[in-house]
């Protein structure tokens, strides 16, 4: 990664079994001050933070990890009943005790796409841990699946197929060029790909087997598993207690496909949340970095 993460040392840790299968995560830490997580999303790798990461670091002892089987991290081969090795509660978990094999017992988070469904279901099984959270680009998972709508069901064709039975998905996606599936998965709307020229190489890299695997059992996971844990916390009243940043693409399906995506967080909330759209697609921290870095400063 050349001068991207300067500063940073990589590393991977194994962590046992605690109930979703031996994981090796990878992940860079460096900076100064207070803890912080970034937690990136579907197709990507840690790297998707280089354009943010190094001004994090002035103020941050920054974390940037690999979710279970993605990038360099390596996940169990067995998904687990009804997928609970792919679940957010897995991946949440995992990062709780990488943090804590830091040092780290408590700690804001920034997650976007898949990282952000983590900080979400990290909030709600360690409200310890977590001081603030900033949310990127998504809706709650079981308002997407009670509040199901067309032109999303059109625009997110990757969870649709993802989500099918072993071991169809993973045939599909293993039997065409990784360049063009990360083309069209980054691409989605006619985006231009402008905004991820440096990292494009290393998402392209990253996908192989072992990620398709990983990928297609945290989709199955999403309807399934999780769904059933976020019903349970609903109907519990069990909600996000820090302080907690929405922040979405205004040009992204989260801007114009579910309305008024701060009322929707409101109930996923106990303290009032803030946030704004930002004019952009749905990989706001490549594509707008700038505009990122104001909103969080004011939060964090």
């Amino acid at each position: 990664m050349g001068s991207w993460f300067s500063g940073f040392k990589k590393e991977k840790i194994r962590l046992n079994d605690n109930g979703f299968g031996q994981v090796d995560i990878a992940f860079r830490h460096g900076g100064k001050g207070e803890p912080l997580l970034l937690l990136h999303g579907n197709p990507m790798s840690h790297v998707t933070w280089h354009k943010i990461i190094d001004e994090l670091k002035d103020q941050f002892y920054v974390v940037a990890s690999d979710l279970r089987g993605y990038g360099e991290s390596i996940g169990p081969e067995d998904g687990g009943a009804n997928h609970i090795n792919y679940s957010f509660r897995a991946m949440a978990d995992d990062q709780i005790r990488l943090m804590d094999k830091l040092g780290f017992q408590e700690f804001r988070v920034i997650g976007h796409n898949r990282g952000a469904r983590t900080a979400h279901r990290m909030c709600l099984d360690f409200p310890t841990k977590v001081k603030k959270v900033a949310i990127f680009d998504i809706m709650p998972n079981r308002h997407i699946w009670t509040v199901q709508k067309k032109n999303w069901a059109m625009s997110k064709w990757h969870w649709l197929l993802m989500m099918q039975p072993y071991d169809l998905p993973e045939k599909l996606l293993s039997s065409v060029p990784a360049e063009y599936y990360i083309k069209k998965k980054l691409s989605k709307r006619g985006a231009s790909l402008d905004f991820c020229n440096e990292t494009f190489d290393e998402y392209v890299k990253c996908f192989n087997y072992k990620t398709i695997r990983a990928s297609c059992e945290d989709y199955r996971d999403s309807p399934s598993c999780d769904l059933d844990l976020d019903n349970q916390d609903f109907e519990k009243n069990n909600k996000i207690q820090c302080p907690a940043l929405i922040l979405w693409g205004e040009r992204s399906d989260t801007g114009k496909v579910w309305g008024n995506v701060l009322n929707v967080w409101q109930q996923y909330c106990n303290s009032k949340v803030k946030g704004e759209g930002i004019d952009c697609g749905h990989y706001l921290q490549e594509e707008k970095p700038e505009s990122v870095l104001n909103s969080l400063k004011n939060f964090l």
